[in-house]
């Protein structure tokens, strides 16, 4: 999985299983991580998890979590806020 350092944070890519029988991080997906939530795909209201999700995973505040594509699909990239060095560790112990 690649994760991109930006200059206030970093970027990586999720794939995103909905509608799952509990919210969790699930492993690899070619080059994104595979997030597995029981929020359905309507109304927003997967992606609204998958902020809250990304959140509190890795310790952080729900507002440096964005979704900056991928709106609609399964596949997002997400920007997420914050000290870069810390969050890429916190990624790299999960994966």
């Amino acid at each position: 999985m690649k994760v991109y350092k930006t200059k206030d944070g970093i970027i990586f890519k999720v794939r995103v299983q909905p509608k799952s029988s509990k919210n969790e991080v699930w492993g690899l997906y070619q080059d994104a991580l595979k997030i597995k939530l029981t929020a359905p795909p309507v109304e927003g209201k997967a992606n609204k998890a998958l902020l809250e999700f990304i959140a509190d995973w890795l310790g952080i505040k729900k507002s440096q979590v964005e979704i900056i594509s991928g709106h609609t699909g399964r596949l997002k990239t997400i920007k997420v806020t914050g000290n870069k060095e810390n969050l890429v560790e916190k990624i790299q112990d999960i994966c």
